[in-house]
């Protein structure tokens, strides 16, 4: 899988307001459930899907994932990854809840 790195609020602003679908994976170095809901999204990835993933590093980049959790509504968790299409979120989850199938249903 490809990932598209967010390292700044003003990328993060540009992909928010935009019209594609995309996920955001905000994930832990240090915590290893993150690693393991990481792992395993990477190898759940459905390669053909449309829609756009997009890495967030929480130790380098904290104040993207405090401006993700003002923009959605939704309280910082981590790991956590967030299904967002047009500015509104479409379905998120978080921890070892994190399957790739049940986000891209939505």
């Amino acid at each position: 899988m490809i990932w598209s790195q967010l390292n700044s609020l003003e990328q993060w602003n540009v992909v928010f307001e935009s019209e594609e679908k995309f996920i955001v994976f905000k994930h832990s170095t240090r915590c290893s459930i993150s690693t393991t809901a990481l792992s395993r999204f990477e190898r759940d990835w459905d390669t053909s899907s449309s829609v756009k993933p997009y890495y967030l590093d929480l130790l380098e980049h904290r104040n993207i994932s405090n401006a993700i959790a003002q923009d959605t509504g939704l309280e910082h968790e981590s790991p956590q990854a967030i299904l967002i299409e047009n500015g509104k979120v479409l379905k998120f989850a978080s921890h070892l809840s994190i399957y790739v199938a049940e986000l891209l249903e939505a």
